[in-house]
């Protein structure tokens, strides 16, 4: 067991009032954007943590943020019952699509043609999950999605687009998973691996498969297309957020004991640290500390060599490996 897999001084972003709720890299890695329980969306420059702007308009918590292929569009979702496209290079918003709940979670497809969020189950509406086409703008105008997918059963906590955007993988409050048809609407795959709710989904590089982060203190791999059960990653803790390396079988996990009990225990035995794991064999092999309660967020930088958390502390932290986690080798 390596103690710590990164030795570097950590970047610290300062740039919210409140919790993080996602942090995400655009996929070149020279942006990070961050969204919190406050009104902002921070996007800055990976390399050294300097502020490059704000999209300004929400008006309540930002639940989830996304950037599309070329980093040319930016979109969030919050609890101000609102999904938003941003022009990313000047801040301007493009597009405004006002929902009857929260939007919990929200991505582009592939192409960044196509968006997807889903909405919460609150003051009496249902969870939807609403398409839009971003090449018509009468969908936009009219704010009539070109497809809607209802949930009766338990809302969507965490949703991505699956390879090729042909599908999205959903992950429900109950800790079931769904693959849902992004051309007919239809659940195509339903498993239920977990016990109760899935916090994140995260693919790999490559799109062939994903991990989840539960509240049920585990993380576990999935294939992208048959959403077939591959690894799970135990902790004692609810894991908030999982991530996958892009150049080595490597996860970080990310999490801590719910945010309201936080009070009760010092940072020692909160269990607050960044958690790694191999892909493989299942094993922790080391932990990065540093924030001053539960992490909401992880991300690995696109090219493997640095990664960021944003906790419920506010800050967001990027870490660059030091040259002994490349050459760690693990022994079986």
């Amino acid at each position: 067991m390596v103690s710590s897999p990164v030795l570097k001084k950590p970047i610290l972003l300062q740039g919210h009032e409140r919790s993080i709720t996602q942090i995400k890299y655009n996929r070149e890695g020279d942006l990070l954007f961050t969204v919190a329980k406050d009104p902002i969306v921070n996007v800055w420059y990976s390399v050294n943590g300097e502020r490059l702007g704000t999209y300004m308009g929400h008006t309540g918590a930002v639940w989830c943020v996304d950037a599309d292929w070329d980093t040319k569009h930016v979109l969030t979702g919050s609890a101000d019952n609102s999904c938003r496209l941003w022009d990313c290079e000047t801040g301007k918003q493009l597009a405004l699509l006002k929902t009857n709940s929260a939007v919990r979670t929200c991505g582009f497809d592939f192409g960044g043609n196509i968006i997807m969020f889903s909405t919460d189950k609150q003051m009496g509406y249902q969870c939807f999950v609403s398409f839009f086409d971003l090449r018509d703008p009468s969908q936009i105008d009219s704010n009539e999605p070109y497809m809607r997918i209802p949930c009766n059963d338990s809302k969507i906590t965490s949703a991505v687009w699956g390879p090729l955007g042909e599908c999205i993988i959903a992950g429900h409050e109950g800790g079931e998973l769904n693959q849902y048809s992004a051309k007919s609407g239809e659940v195509l795959v339903n498993v239920k691996e977990h016990s109760r709710q899935i916090n994140d989904i995260q693919l790999s590089r490559d799109m062939t498969m994903f991990v989840t982060a539960s509240k049920d203190n585990t993380a576990k791999l999935f294939d992208s297309t048959t959403l077939e059960h591959q690894k799970t990653f135990r902790t004692e803790r609810p894991v908030n957020s999982a991530a996958l390396s892009p150049n080595y079988d490597h996860v970080v996990l990310g999490g801590g004991q719910e945010a309201m009990d936080v009070t009760t225990t010092s940072t020692r035995i909160g269990k607050f640290e960044a958690r790694f794991f191999h892909l493989a064999f299942e094993e922790e092999f080391g932990r990065v500390k540093g924030h001053f309660g539960p992490i909401n967020s992880v991300a690995f930088h696109p090219d493997g060599k640095s990664y960021s958390s944003g906790g419920e502390d506010g800050y967001v932290r990027i870490h660059y490996f030091d040259p002994q986690y490349f050459e760690f080798e693990f022994e079986a």
